[in-house]
């Protein structure tokens, strides 16, 4: 957790996660989709082992308009036998500044299986939080729900809306996200432009950030992953690059529908 060395950088810090708590959703509306192939480094190859899709839809929360944001990671069947991963999230959120109401977790990972529910009570600011892991009783608790805290699907979405011009490169962007039944404050590194080829051959005109990881079934905590993402109004994750316990994993745009507006971080080089 990042220690604030004054109140005047405390006073900076929650200024800042005010400001992108309050963001209105600009990038991507109902009906997107966008999938990626999942790449498995395993010594000095890589191996697509399996895709992942994120999916926007409408729904409704109390009769009023709601985003029902899905996402769902699963290994090829032949790649199974090296570490299967079949894991699905899921999270409604209001429209406009993309605040949660429920968050649902399903986690098959090797061995390893837990479930996660998130439910957010925004009468009494707080989150009811049940957790089911392998070989663990269940796990029932109440968090006080701090100003600006996300689960990690919508902070997905939310840091597509986040207005990385106005910070320098290498500046913390500090953020608060509910892992494991507890409230984090972690951070986004900002680590600038660069023009990036995908594997298809394709080039983008990207930004580049590193978020604080959280210990978890597969990552180390650190700065361990690095994002790109594309330098225009959609913002969607090109390439997504993370070490995780035993080797490391990449996830590469594969293609996307129904964009909120057209990719025009795409660039011909020859």
């Amino acid at each position: 957790m990042q220690k604030l060395l004054s109140a005047v950088l405390f006073l900076s810090l929650s200024l800042q996660i005010n400001a992108q708590c309050n963001d209105i959703n600009t990038a991507f509306k109902a009906g997107e989709v966008v999938n990626y192939h999942a790449y498995y480094n395993w010594g000095f190859i890589w191996l697509n082992a399996g895709q992942v899709s994120f999916k926007v839809e409408d729904t409704k929360v109390n009769n009023k308009p709601a985003y029902h944001l899905k996402a769902h990671g699963a290994t090829y069947s032949s790649y199974d036998i090296l570490f299967k991963v079949r894991d699905t999230f899921e999270t409604i959120v209001d429209t406009l500044h993309l605040e949660p109401y429920e968050f649902k977790r399903i986690t098959n990972e090797g061995s390893y299986h837990a479930d996660y529910l998130y439910q957010f009570d925004r009468d009494n600011r707080q989150i009811n939080a049940s957790i089911k892991k392998e070989k663990e009783v269940q796990r029932d608790t109440i968090l006080q729900w701090k100003d600006c805290s996300f689960d990690l699907l919508t902070m997905v979405y939310k840091a597509r809306n986040i207005d990385y011009s106005q910070y320098q490169e290498n500046e913390k962007i500090p953020i608060n996200m509910v892992v494991d039944g507890e409230i984090h404050d972690i951070y986004i590194r900002y680590l600038g432009k660069e023009t990036i080829k995908n594997r298809d051959g394709r080039y983008f005109n990207c930004l580049k950030f590193s978020p604080l990881l959280v210990e978890g079934t597969i990552f180390k905590s650190g700065e361990d992953m690095t994002v790109w993402v594309t330098d225009d109004a959609n913002r969607i994750p090109i390439i997504v690059e993370a070490k995780i316990l035993i080797g490391s994993v990449k996830a590469v745009f594969v293609d996307a529908f129904n964009t909120r507006h057209p990719m025009s971080a795409e660039v011909n080089k020859k």
